[in-house]
């Protein structure tokens, strides 16, 4: 069955985005409020270092954020001189995300974000020097095509960093102690994304081996990941932290 058993029928699809949505539509305020005080917090200078080891050497390049929530990377990319284009499925994440772009005093016309869905993307081919995304591959019910996106709106030499985790696979602990970072939202939020959790077939793989394999078989070259790379960003166990271990996933378009 190959490929074709990790990706869900379109009315399934639909039925977990139009939920995803709707669970994101409910956290956006307090994301909102949690990754504005991550930007303030010591991690955005490790995020930061990171990025600038990752990206290509270039002052300005032209990044596309999928998954954008809201603005996290817009802001520290655009710090860095990048022109960032932030995409979300949830309207009210690009709101949150350009108030978070306007808090920081950054340009907006080059700096925004915009509605837009990750596994169908409304760019030209070949427009972007890098595709960035942060915790979202795992919340998609057609990965292998994102992953198929994301390659055609990158241009030649241009790079793939996928920030994710397999969260899918703690859903368990949504309600532990150890899970700072969701000890504010409500049981019944948490009951609704264990929900979803488990209408993902991307629950059920073995990541970022997965994530490895489908790239090597659509178009991508020198593969890397680094299991470690939470380890380096979230060192403190504060209101950031999740149990799970966030890996870094990069990769090019030849």
């Amino acid at each position: 069955m190959g490929e074709l058993h990790h990706i869900a029928f379109e009315d399934e699809a639909d039925n977990i985005k139009e939920k995803v949505e709707s669970y994101w539509t409910k956290r956006a305020q307090g994301f909102f409020e949690l990754r504005h005080d991550e930007i303030e917090s010591n991690k955005a200078a490790r995020w930061t270092k990171a990025l600038n080891e990752l990206l290509p050497k270039k002052e300005c390049l032209n990044i596309l954020d999928v998954g954008c929530g809201t603005g996290y990377f817009e802001v520290l990319l655009g710090k860095l001189g990048h022109r960032v284009t932030g995409v979300d499925l949830t309207e009210e994440m690009i709101v949150k995300a350009n108030e978070m772009i306007q808090m920081y005093g950054l340009d907006t016309e080059n700096i925004k974000a915009i509605i837009g869905d990750a596994e169908k993307l409304d760019f030209d081919d070949n427009t972007f020097d890098a595709v960035i995304t942060r915790n979202l591959t795992w919340t998609l019910p057609h990965p292998i095509e994102a992953y198929k996106e994301w390659n055609r709106v990158l241009k030649k030499g241009g790079i793939l960093i996928n920030f994710d985790a397999e969260y899918a696979k703690g859903a368990h602990n949504l309600k532990s102690p150890e899970n700072l970072a969701h000890s504010k939202i409500s049981d019944s939020l948490k009951d609704e994304c264990h929900d979803i959790y488990h209408m993902l077939t991307i629950s059920t793989l073995d990541r970022p081996e997965w994530d490895k394999a489908v790239l090597l078989r659509n178009n991508y070259e020198n593969i890397t990941v680094n299991l470690d790379f939470g380890s380096h960003i979230f060192i403190e166990h504060d209101e950031f932290y999740t149990p799970e271990k966030m890996f870094c996933l990069t990769a090019f378009k030849p």
